[in-house]
């Protein structure tokens, strides 16, 4: 786990030098694997920023962190297991839906392990979408996976 921890702090450093300032963060979450099987647990975060960047120089600027940080993306529709994830949840509470960048994430309500870090600092956020807070969509959330705050690094 050192490994992906430093992934973090160098992903964090980037964002924040590229990005914008970090106004706010969740704790890191330690979850089982979300689509598909694996034998690795994985970490989770949810940060908030301050920026004046378009959306999609955002989510161009977060796929540019991610391969400097060693990910390669695949082509194929099925997750694999991979060092570093950054994705945009939420742009305050703007809809998007273009081909490069979907925004509330769609698959959000989904996930737990995404859900619980949400509910740490964000709960009465409302979906703009769906029109439930993070709170409600944790309690009907058909993920039943493994979430677990990770008190010590």
């Amino acid at each position: 786990m050192p490994e992906t921890l430093d992934l973090f702090n160098q992903a964090e450093a980037k964002i924040s030098s590229f990005l914008g300032k970090i106004i706010k963060k969740s704790f890191l979450y330690k979850s089982t694997a979300w689509g598909f099987d694996s034998d690795n647990n994985f970490l989770n975060q949810v940060i908030e920023i301050e920026t004046y960047i378009k959306p999609l120089e955002q989510i161009s600027i977060l796929l540019r962190i991610e391969n400097e940080l060693g990910r390669q993306r695949n082509n194929d529709a099925c997750y694999i297991s991979r060092g570093i994830d950054l994705d945009i949840l939420f742009i305050d509470d703007l809809i998007i839906k273009m081909p490069s960048l979907t925004v509330p994430h769609q698959r959000l309500h989904l996930r737990r392990f995404a859900l619980v870090p949400l509910n740490e600092k964000w709960k009465d956020k409302i979906h703009p979408i769906l029109k439930k807070t993070m709170n409600e969509l944790l309690q009907i959330c058909p993920d039943k996976g493994s979430v677990t705050q990770l008190l010590t690094v």
